[in-house]
Order: C-alpha cells, then sequence, then structure tokens
C-alpha cells in the first residue's frame, strides 16, 4: 500500500480522535465530585458518540500500523495535536495564544519530515 495513503488514514484516526475528544469536553458540564457523577456524564450521548469515535479511530488506526512502520504511523498520529487545537477553537471557542501556535508549528513540521523522507 502506497504510504501516503497510510498516512491519510492515520491522519483520519487522529481526526476521529480528535473529535472525540472535543464530544468529552462538550460534555464536562461541572466537576465531577463521585462515582454517581462520573455514571451520569459516562451516559450522556456525547460521551457514548465520542466513544464509538475511539472505537472507530482505533480500527482505522490498527489498520495503519498494519500497511506501515509504527515509526511513521505514531508521529503522524501525534497531529492530533493539531486537530484539538483548531476544533477547541471553533466549536468551544478557547482561545489560543502564540505560543501553542508555534508549538502546533512545530508539530507539523515534524509530521511532513517524517513524510518525506520515507
Amino acid at each position: 500500500m502506497n504510504i501516503y495513503l497510510v498516512i491519510f488514514i492515520t491522519l483520519l484516526a487522529a481526526l476521529i480522535a480528535s473529535f472525540s475528544q472535543t464530544l468529552y469536553k462538550k460534555a464536562m458540564t461541572r466537576q465531577l465530585d463521585g462515582i454517581r457523577d462520573v455514571l451520569r456524564i459516562a451516559t450522556k450521548k456525547p460521551v457514548l458518540l465520542g466513544l464509538g469515535g475511539y472505537v472507530v479511530s482505533l480500527v482505522v488506526y490498527l489498520f495503519a500500523l498494519s500497511k506501515a512502520p509504527l515509526s511513521v504511523v505514531y508521529p503522524t498520529f501525534a497531529s492530533t495535536f493539531i486537530f484539538i487545537t483548531i476544533m477547541s477553537v471553533l466549536i468551544l471557542k478557547e482561545r489560543v495564544g502564540k505560543r501553542r501556535i508555534l508549538g502546533m508549528a512545530v508539530i507539523f513540521i515534524g509530521i511532513l519530515i517524517v513524510a518525506v523522507t520515507l
């Protein structure tokens, strides 16, 4: 299988995992104070959708691992840091500072280096 297709598949898995994290955050409307709060939150629709997304992400990630070396797939999966930051701004309306943007740029450059040195 073409390595660039595997990288794309890994990016897809990272995107799904990142969206799942965003769903988890949206479900957290208050601090958890005990097991009842945990159980209440665990049955909310966003958490259940996020859990389903994680399962899909895992299947896609395992497929990518079956087709390419871990040394390629895992660094590419680090794109979750970039996706999470973008979703935090767009969906959760969080603010992102210049240092975080710089950090995302460094991660992106690292992923590019891994991709073009194959």
